[in-house]
């Protein structure tokens, strides 16, 4: 079952810069951004009060949080809502024909089960579900 937003993400070109941006406009302390070579991308964690943002930046030229920046310039990405039964409700869409870009859970970059729902059901918005 869906339980509420668990994050919302922002492709940028330079994390550095928009992450002690923000961080600074708000008064909140920086957190750490990590490297993940093995999916050719940094994140940063940022709370801000109860939610969290997701700020990515590719270290690639072709991989899709470059291909978004390249067509949107720094934006927003998606939002993700946490499930408490992932598998039940990619099966529970999948019955009601909501497109999925994955039929099944894999691993994101906070170590949690995810699973997207295609861009296409918002007309250009993908929805993250994740385990909480």
């Amino acid at each position: 079952m869906l339980k509420g937003i668990g994050h919302i993400a922002l492709t940028v070109r330079k994390i550095e810069e928009v992450v002690a941006a923000l961080c600074g406009a708000l008064g909140i302390p920086l957190p750490p951004i990590r490297d993940l070579p093995e999916r050719k991308v940094k994140v940063a964690l940022v709370e801000v009060g109860n939610l969290q943002l997701e700020i990515l930046e590719d270290t690639s030229a072709e991989g899709f949080i470059a291909r978004h920046t390249a067509a949107h310039g720094n934006a927003i990405h998606h939002f993700c809502l946490l499930s408490d039964d992932l598998d039940a409700d990619l099966e529970g869409l999948e019955r009601k024909g909501v497109p999925l870009m994955d039929r099944r859970p894999r691993m994101g970059v906070r170590g949690k089960r995810i699973a997207f729902i295609s861009p296409d059901l918002l007309n250009g918005i993908p929805i993250e579900l994740s385990e909480p």
